[in-house]
């Protein structure tokens, strides 16, 4: 084997000793490049570290440091009383990228591919379509972001960073306790919610809050009845967990109970204050006959219950709930702001400790340095005035709304229920292909989903689902120009 000389090594190495980067750094990086580039050939013998270490001017422990990561990616092998060397397991082809020579197929085999809930994940449609570095007029669930006092969030988080403590390591199973009570609290006092603060499980969001539940309750080939048109999220969470879900028809009053319903459902998802998409809410009537009648876990959604804009808002069911079977969810997404990602559950006493625990197990929680900032947003009061504002905001972005509607599309497209909320669904007309429209108000610039994507069963009309909180005014009106621009 041939030794590698000071000339050569001078002519392959080259450092800056005014870069910011070690030393050892640069040798090493010298030295792979020239052995992928095949300047230094495979068993080619390397001098010594002390050699090295002359010929290059620096100590010999910055050598040292360099070969030794060298050796431990492979690209150097060590003899014991011989020398260290160019390794020879660094075959060209291995040096680039290679195309697949057998690509998977589309329809995946049972050995090697996605499971039977994987693949349930990947064809149920999910509710988000927004593309990269475009903004959407319309786009549902979305906040008035450009109201959110983010300064003051950033003073709040800032503040707890510089406390550090026991914020930095992985917090408790359930969420941090602070949080919890300040959210019991709220929940007593706005929603008459009936929990105490052991009962709130943090999650990050509401989406994995669903699938919290899917785990702990629902075993392969349970049924599962779903408001429908509804939630694609839940949809996804139970189907994805082996349920079987039944389509549950909604009128002017919510889900409706089947006259002779039978005892053979085990959970029952609703959105009571504010049917999500259609917008209608629960009667008293209907809720008393569901807690009543039907013997099941009940997951009650309140996603967006806090902008009602007649009469105070309706009471949780949760709160009607006398047998314990009621878990309440509710997010800060749509109060705050989505990348918030901080939702909570409020589970019945009697299985607690299961979701804290699996919480703790599976998901880990979310990030403490967050909850604590969002703890002291709501005791200083800042969630409740930010609530209050938007209220008054929301409700005068909808008379926008509902106006410039009349204006462009009067006649054409009919407003759903307008009363709760940040959205409502545009009613077509009778023959007209909600996805199709949809579609092409893309092109428009305008984000609009078929009301047809939340549906299992057939519609008898087709809509789309309109949000108007986080639009200014004008962007409104000329909204709803493009719009009528892609409908008529």
């Amino acid at each position: 084997m041939t030794k590698l000389s000071n000339a050569l090594s001078l002519a392959t190495i080259t450092l800056d000793h005014a870069s910011n980067t070690a030393l050892y750094q640069q040798i090493y990086e010298r030295l792979a490049e020239a052995i992928l580039a095949g300047k230094l050939e495979a068993g080619l013998r390397l001098p010594s570290t002390r050699e090295l270490a002359i010929t290059l001017g620096v100590s010999r422990n910055t050598v040292v440091t360099a070969f030794d990561q060298l050796l431990a990616e492979g690209y150097l092998v060590a003899e014991v009383g011989s020398g260290t060397y160019v390794t020879y397991t660094l075959p060209e082809e291995l040096l680039t990228a290679r195309p697949l020579t057998n690509p998977q197929p589309q329809t995946f085999s049972a050995k090697r591919g996605l499971s039977k809930r994987g693949m349930l994940l990947a064809l149920t449609p999910a509710s988000i379509s927004r593309k990269a570095n475009r903004d959407f007029i319309f786009a549902h669930g979305i906040p008035a972001l450009d109201e959110f006092p983010f300064d003051l969030w950033a003073k709040l988080e800032t503040r707890r960073y510089r406390q550090a403590g026991r914020l930095f390591q992985y917090g408790e199973a359930g969420g941090y306790r602070p949080l919890r009570e300040a959210i019991a609290s709220y929940l007593k006092a706005s929603r008459a919610v009936n929990c105490e603060p052991e009962q709130v499980i943090i999650c990050s969001g509401s989406q994995q809050a669903l699938d919290l539940v899917a785990r702990l309750l629902l075993d392969t080939g349970d049924t599962v009845w779903l408001e429908d048109p509804g939630y694609l999220g839940a949809r996804g969470a139970f189907q994805s967990a082996g349920a079987k879900v039944i389509p549950m028809p909604v009128d002017e009053e919510g889900l409706m109970i089947p006259p002779h319903y039978r005892g053979d459902v085990r959970l029952v998802y609703v959105t009571p204050s504010h049917q999500f998409p259609i917008g209608v809410t629960m009667s008293l009537a209907r809720r008393l006959t569901l807690l009543g009648r039907v013997n099941a876990w009940i997951v009650e959604d309140d996603y967006d219950s806090e902008y009602r804009y007649t009469g105070r808002p309706i009471p949780a069911l949760q709160g009607l709930d006398t047998e314990g079977k009621v878990i309440y969810l509710g997010t800060f997404s749509k109060v705050l702001f989505p990348a918030l990602r901080v939702g909570y559950l409020v589970v019945p006493p009697a299985v607690v400790d299961a979701f804290t625990n699996a919480q703790a197990l599976i998901h880990r929680g979310v990030s403490p340095i967050l909850q604590a900032t969002l703890t002291d947003f709501i005791h200083d009061g800042h969630l409740a005035r930010h609530i209050r504002r938007m209220r008054v905001l929301y409700e005068e972005r909808q008379a926008v709304f509902m106006d410039a509607a009349q204006r462009e599309l009067g006649g054409f497209l009919e407003l759903g229920v307008m009363d709760t909320g940040m959205h409502t669904v545009g009613w077509l007309p009778p023959d007209m292909n909600d996805t199709a429209m949809a579609r092409r108000a893309t092109t428009y610039d305008i984000e609009t989903l078929p009301l047809s994507d939340y549906a299992l069963q057939h519609l008898a009309r087709g809509g789309l689902v309109l949000g108007y909180a986080a639009a200014k005014p004008e962007h409104i009106r000329q909204g709803m120009k493009r719009l009528a621009n892609a409908l008529l």
